[in-house]
């Protein structure tokens, strides 16, 4: 199992998982009591869990693409089909509100 930490401007709103069942994704409670924004219109504040089979769309829009996909897979040996490990090691400080960190 992999997880990482999901900021929202440098506030910790939640946990995104991956293990054998597929992606969760739980808000964390404080940010959700102090209605803080949602990190995504498709994910807006729930205490419950997100759960899916592949990686939610607006994780997987936070990678890179093209020549810049390119240097994290040499550098970093990671395969393309390998999208958590990509979202953790390539989308630490990304352009926008949303940065991933691993825990």
């Amino acid at each position: 199992m992999r997880s990482a930490k999901v900021l929202y401007q440098d506030d910790w709103a939640g946990i995104l998982t991956e293990d054998e069942a597929g992606y969760h994704f739980q808000y964390e409670k404080e940010y959700v009591d102090n209605h803080k924004p949602s990190i995504s219109l498709t994910l807006p504040l729930q205490h419950q869990p997100y759960h899916s089979t592949v990686l939610f769309p607006f994780f997987d829009g936070l990678i890179p693409e093209g020549w810049i996909l390119d240097i994290v897979e040499k550098n970093w040996k990671i395969n393309s089909k390998d999208r958590m490990g990509i979202l953790l090691v390539a989308c630490k400080d990304c352009i926008g509100a949303v940065s991933i960190e691993s825990l």
